[in-house]
């Protein structure tokens, strides 16, 4: 019995470039034979895989991070910690921490040392960790020191919101600044109040998550919206399988997921990879009052319509006056009082016609030919959007 076999076609022998980049002939030709293996596009050209994956705009409900908060004691330091005559809980705390280690003060001590700072320690506990682990952590100064630069935070529990101790932290100070003082004259770079320690806190406790329990996952949109989360439901389930994913509201999306937890990791890492179509968001106007900034996205569109804006500038300058006494008056004062002018002037402002912009870059260019201030943009967008002639959400911050 023969054996029948499909030839693949040959690729003909021509050399690559010197810069070794293959010219579109050979890439078209090296797809094909790619396609006949059964090999995907992407194992070539990283660009073809187009779209944005699930893990950039979702996340799995219940796996975060939590913070964690203690208060402790900054020692070491060259003499520019707390100054205790102002801040007596620094020389309480210190009295209490040399009391846990057997020192007893007589009472009524007044504690006069530079070189112990209060602080807070903030840190974040990542999802899953586990005991003896590390983690970083933030130590920020609450009290009148100068500087943290060169100090040892002494052992600090960091409790979370239930009043619970979930790790322990302690270890040396890195400050990013750098001063100095004399003379009444100086220099500072930087900030010198705050530090972090790598690694400076050991996690005690860990958090329960309900990543293993249950037969269902649910998956958090970034940002609510329905047409996104169909997208996002469909795409799995074309993946997946059918039912594999279902969208019960703008962004929650609940996934049936396998019972063993080490199938269940694969799972979700297998969604996470899942591409579509990156989700086009919602006509946005940002406009900050206090800066002037002005920020859109790529959504918005403008419609036809006519701008009319003129500056109105108010000058007021003072000008004293002295007013003299007669020469024989008796009991003349010499009086000095001020003349104001106060003058307003009002440039014309003409009618400019503002085609319809159905892009970003023709938005940006209509705006700009007004030849606007960002402070006068904020009054002209709002009257755009009141007109109706704004295809956008504005929101003011």
């Amino acid at each position: 019995m023969k054996s029948h076999f499909v030839p693949m076609m040959a690729l003909p022998n021509r050399p690559l470039p010197a810069n070794a980049a293959a010219s579109s002939w050979q890439r078209r030709m090296l797809a094909f034979a790619l396609m006949l293996m059964g090999l995907p596009l992407w194992a070539i050209d990283p660009a073809a895989a187009q779209g944005i994956r699930v893990k950039e705009i979702a996340s799995v409900q219940g796996v975060r991070t939590n913070q964690l908060t203690g208060y402790g004691l900054v020692v070491g330091l060259d003499g520019t910690g707390d100054q205790t005559t102002q801040m007596p809980y620094t020389a309480q705390s210190l009295q209490n921490q040399l009391q846990q280690l057997g020192l007893s003060l007589p009472p009524g001590a007044n504690l006069q040392i530079k070189n112990v700072a209060a602080v807070m320690v903030t840190g974040q506990l990542p999802a899953f960790a586990q005991p003896g682990q590390m983690m970083d952590v933030t130590v920020s100064s609450i009290g009148n020191s100068k500087s943290l630069r060169g100090g040892t935070l002494i052992t600090t529990p960091l409790k979370g919101a239930d009043g619970q101790i979930y790790a322990l932290a302690q270890g040396n100070l890195l400050v990013g600044g750098a001063g100095a003082s004399a003379g009444g004259s100086k220099v500072q770079i930087n900030h010198l109040s705050a530090g972090r320690i790598p690694g400076g806190a050991q996690i005690e406790r860990a958090v329960a998550t309900p990543f293993a329990l249950g037969e269902t996952i649910d998956l958090g949109l970034d940002s609510s919206d329905f047409q996104t989360a169909l997208r996002v439901t469909d795409a799995i389930n074309k993946k997946l399988g059918s039912g594999t994913a279902n969208a019960l509201d703008g962004r929650v999306i609940r996934l049936r997921a396998p019972a063993d937890p080490n199938a269940r990791v694969g799972f979700l890492a297998a969604v996470e990879e899942v591409r579509l179509d990156a989700p086009i968001p919602v006509a946005k106007v940002i406009i900050n009052s206090r800066t002037g900034s002005i920020v859109m996205n790529q959504a918005v569109t403008l419609a036809a319509c006519a701008v009319s804006h003129g500056n109105l500038s108010v000058s007021i300058s003072s000008t004293p006056v002295i007013s003299q006494p007669n020469p024989l008056s008796t009991g003349g004062q010499t009086v000095v009082s001020e003349k104001a002018n106060i003058q307003i002037s009002q440039d014309t402002g003409s009618l400019i016609e503002v085609p319809a912009a159905a892009q970003l870059a023709d938005v940006v260019r209509v705006l700009n030919a007004l030849g606007a201030t960002p402070q006068d943009l904020l009054a002209i967008l709002q009257a755009i959007k009141a007109s109706g002639a704004l295809n956008a959400e504005l929101e003011v911050i």
